[in-house]
């Protein structure tokens, strides 16, 4: 009686381990962004790195664009290798320049 009280409340247990799951952390996403937008917002970005950093936008490289739960960033370096990342809102307005 025993063995069986204990062999019913084995799966009961596990059971009670494997209901619990790992929370998942925010991953970028493909952004989604129309083509003409995006080239916009990667003006807009270049434009204030090269007044941040004191150069020309044409010596500003972006390389890198990624699309989170409501906002943009674009990731880029100056011709002295300084990066940066741009932040945008959903609606791709400027928010901020990060130097890295």
């Amino acid at each position: 009686m025993m063995m069986r009280t204990i062999l019913l409340a084995i799966p009961v247990l596990l059971g009670g381990c494997a209901a619990q799951d790992a929370p998942t952390a925010q991953k970028a996403q493909n952004s989604k962004v129309s083509p003409a937008r995006s080239l916009n917002m990667e003006q807009l970005c270049k434009d204030q790195a090269a007044h941040r950093y004191n150069t020309g936008a044409k010596k500003i490289d972006v390389t890198g664009f990624e699309q989170f739960q409501g906002s943009y960033e674009m990731r880029g370096f100056t011709a002295r290798n300084e990066s940066f990342i741009c932040s945008f809102d959903a609606d791709g307005h400027f928010l901020h320049l990060s130097m890295r």
